[in-house]
């Protein structure tokens, strides 16, 4: 392989390694910010209203901030979905309802008890039962063992 041939692979191969690193910077969204995004409503108790429902709704990106919280783009286009919304006259649990149907329980600090949830809601009361269960075991054996030992 001649110094021509060497030299032309290298600059190749740095400008695929160029491409490749500058792929996350090309995904950025460019789009502006929703209006109501970051925009509080003029009246202050339908604003009121709209951050005590932000509260209650997660961010679906971030998932452990709710979307009164969160600066991910979606978070921003919840926030202005619950403003316009509530601007409009529609009331918490409806657009609760509406955000439910369109991305799940998930949206929701507080997810509803059925079949889908029902081991979130009930699986700490099963461990609890399961460890008491044992714990009195353990006591039990060890009195029955600390008496055979008088």
């Amino acid at each position: 392989m001649g110094p021509c041939l060497r030299r032309g692979t290298v600059v190749f191969g740095l400008a695929v390694l160029f491409l490749a690193l500058s792929l996350p910077a090309a995904a950025q969204d460019r789009l502006p910010p929703a209006p109501y995004a970051y925009q509080q409503l003029n009246d202050p108790a339908k604003e009121a209203a709209a951050k005590t429902l932000m509260a209650e709704l997660r961010c679906l990106v971030c998932q452990g901030q709710s979307i009164a919280d969160s600066d991910a783009p979606l978070a921003g286009d919840m926030r202005h979905e619950v403003r316009s919304k509530i601007a409009a006259g529609e009331s918490p649990d409806a657009i609760r309802r509406w955000l439910v149907a369109r991305y799940g329980n998930w949206v929701t600090y507080d997810p509803p008890l059925d079949a889908a949830t029902a081991f979130l809601w009930l699986g700490p009361l099963l461990f609890l039962a399961v460890g008491g269960w044992l714990a009195f075991g353990r006591f039990r054996r060890g009195g029955a063992e600390a008496e055979e030992g008088a």
